[in-house]
């Protein structure tokens, strides 16, 4: 009897044992269907991944390109207005001198008037603005190309000014760190500005007044500079007995930056053969180059001349012999070259000029300075103080070729 029992209780734990199996391997299965399942989701993902990083990154060439293209139609546009707004500008000044002279001038001329007298009139005329604007014709070299480099040192800030006076045989260099400062440092030589402990041998000189950009200059033992917080005020500060001698306002100044990828200078002020000068933007006429020859002793304007030059995409400029070389770059920083010139003689026009690229150097220039005793360019490139040397010749020896 009890074996019956035992019998039919094994049997039972058995049919449990496996059904418990069957189970077992159901489950089994069932794990192994979703571990499939779940493989084949994550290899779905993965795919979808890797296409979505491909649409992004084709979407983000995409709008790169576009926006290139519409940085360049913005420019294009910018640069058709500024040539309507001129053509506009001098349409109406035409309009203005014609209504001037109908206003003026009878309809039907009742007196009439001896030509010798006539002709006698004009060539004073001539001769008084001859008498005015003689300038030093004697002076006609012209630039033909920039033969080095050399890179005097690296201290400063990014932007900034170096110098040296060319009216004397002084070898003494005035630096300008910053475009809004109140002291410069003056060196006996470049030999010791290129030390590395520099500032301990340099005389600081400060100023009453904090100076604005980089277009100071020292000529003859005097600052000029634009006196920062001021529309178009120039300073004249003696170095030596550090006074204010002088002051000016420089008609139609400071109100854009003369260069555009210079914002921080309004004003630059230049020294050539000739003398003393100012470089500016005006508004009124398409931020063209507008220079102005000033007198240094009594700091009044001799006169002006409105250039063709534009400011836009300009970084600096510099005089040689009254003519105006204005340099250009890429807003992102590239190799500096001069296309566009003006003479103030008329000797040389910037369509019989060919483009002057600056030796292979990758940056930007706060300030260009031509030194007319050396015949050289003290630049601020990035921090860099750099010296260029310069090529020229004759400007009645022939052009250069065409843009």
């Amino acid at each position: 009897m009890h074996y019956c029992y035992l019998k039919v209780f094994i049997v039972v734990l058995l049919i449990q044992v496996i059904g418990n199996a069957q189970r077992i391997t159901q489950d089994i299965i069932i794990m192994q269907y979703f571990e499939s399942r779940i493989a084949m989701l994550e290899d779905r993902l993965i795919k979808c991944d890797q296409d979505i990083m491909k649409y992004v990154q084709e979407l983000y060439a995409f709008s790169k390109e576009m926006r290139a293209r519409l940085d360049g139609l913005g420019v294009y546009r910018t640069e058709f207005r500024s040539e309507v707004e001129s053509v506009v500008s001098r349409v109406e000044r035409i309009e203005h001198d014609i209504d001037y002279l109908e206003n003026r001038s009878p309809v039907q001329p009742c007196v009439e008037i001896d030509d010798r007298l006539l002709e006698q009139q004009v060539k004073k005329a001539q001769g008084k603005k001859a008498d005015k604007l003689k300038l030093g014709t004697d002076c006609d070299a012209m630039l033909t190309s920039i033969k080095s480099i050399k890179i005097v040192k690296k201290a400063g800030d990014v932007h900034g000014s170096w110098m040296k006076d060319p009216s004397k045989s002084s070898p003494k260099i005035y630096f300008f760190s910053g475009t809004k400062n109140t002291t410069l440092l003056e060196f006996p030589n470049i030999k010791e500005f290129t030390e590395s402990n520099f500032t301990q041998v340099a005389r600081n000189v400060t100023l009453p007044f904090p100076w604005q950009g980089t277009g100071h200059v020292v000529y003859n033992g005097f600052l000029y500079f634009h006196k920062s917080g001021s529309l178009n005020e120039i300073i004249k500060f003696h170095i030596r007995n550090r006074t204010v001698t002088d002051s000016m306002l420089l008609p139609g100044a400071g109100r854009v930056p003369v260069y555009q990828l210079s914002p921080f200078t309004f004003i630059d002020l230049a020294i050539d053969e000739l003398g003393l000068w100012s470089i500016h933007a005006d508004p009124d006429t398409g931020r063209k180059i507008v220079i102005t020859k000033i007198d240094r002793g009594s700091l009044s304007v001799e006169h002006s001349w409105d250039t063709s030059c534009s400011s836009e995409d300009a970084e600096a400029a510099f005089l040689i012999c009254g003519t105006l070389y204005v340099v250009y770059n890429s807003r992102y920083g590239g190799r500096s070259r001069i296309q566009c010139l003006y003479d103030i003689h008329d000797m040389i026009s910037n369509e019989e000029s060919q483009i002057l690229y600056f030796p292979k150097r990758y940056g930007s220039h706060s300030v260009m300075h031509y030194n007319p005793k050396e015949k050289q360019i003290y630049s601020w490139d990035d921090g860099y103080q750099t010296i260029y040397r310069l090529v020229t010749k004759q400007k009645n020896e022939g052009s250069l070729g065409s843009i």
